[in-house]
């Protein structure tokens, strides 16, 4: 079985552990989707998207367009680069996702009335080094502005909570967890804490999965608060997040990558 991977980092630690596993008995190959492959080569039996890119996701469209399975979808995986889109749909899903407003700009928004302090300010299309800041008032909002004053943005309301973030990880049927310090939160944040998914709050592994239904995501990671009373409240949503240091996770996506080329032969 032939298996690709849309990703210029090959040797990222989940897609090495899985690569591991799988190269006894079966071809990994890798494409960089920043140095344009011919998306008209023969096709593998199943691609792994782990880069989120325009050029990555051009790429897996036209793989699946010529009838390949992709891990996740192009379109799935496009869906969770705007933040916009994701809030409303998690919102038409009855998904209990933190209130999200989209401004054209930040200079927009500077300019616009003063929102409810405080607020999260995030890139409206989620990318590596986009802006998530937390603003206290008019003052850091204006500074903002100054620097990125085309950034499309969206505003979060602030829910107070204990400044740590529940990391839930799904692959396949497999859940995974950690406690992460915000990156919002004051002080040094070190790595993230494995928790036992089987420990967490009622209800949490399950909004996990229900997430990958509306989402149309097999591996895919939440950020959840707990709002202060065990009610969980999403923040984020990724499609093919890192989930270092979980083990079992190759393990998870090796088998998965597997079932899925299966169920397209």
């Amino acid at each position: 079985m032939r298996i690709g991977l849309i990703t210029r980092d090959p040797g990222h630690e989940l897609l090495a552990g899985t690569t591991a596993l799988l190269t006894p008995e079966h071809r990994v190959e890798t494409l960089d989707p920043e140095a344009r492959p011919d998306a008209r080569e023969p096709l593998a039996d199943v691609y792994l998207l782990k880069a989120r890119t325009p050029r990555a996701l051009s790429l897996a469209h036209a793989l699946e367009r010529r009838g390949a399975p992709v891990l996740n979808s192009a379109a799935a995986t496009a869906m969770c680069q705007d933040r916009t889109l994701m809030a409303e749909r998690a919102r038409r899903a009855g998904l209990p996702f933190v209130a999200t407003r989209t401004w054209p700009s930040l200079a927009r928004l500077a300019a616009g009335a003063e929102p409810s302090w405080p607020v999260v300010v995030k890139s409206r299309h989620s990318r590596k080094n986009d802006l998530v800041i937390r603003l206290d008032e008019g003052t850091g909002l204006r500074e903002a502005a100054a620097a990125f004053p085309q950034e499309p943005v969206v505003v979060q309301e602030f829910v107070p909570n204990s400044g740590w973030d529940h990391k839930l990880w799904v692959i396949g049927d497999r859940l995974f967890a950690a406690l992460r310090r915000s990156e919002l939160a004051p002080g040094e944040h070190g790595p993230a804490q494995p928790l036992d998914p089987g420990g967490l709050p009622a209800g949490w592994s399950a909004l996990a999965h229900r997430v990958g239904e509306v989402f149309a995501l097999d591996v895919y990671g939440v950020d959840l608060i707990d709002s202060g009373d065990g009610t969980p409240l999403i923040v984020d949503i990724n499609a093919f997040p890192g989930v270092r240091g979980q083990p079992g996770a190759p393990e998870a996506l090796a088998a998965l990558t597997l079932a899925t080329a299966g169920s397209d032969a």
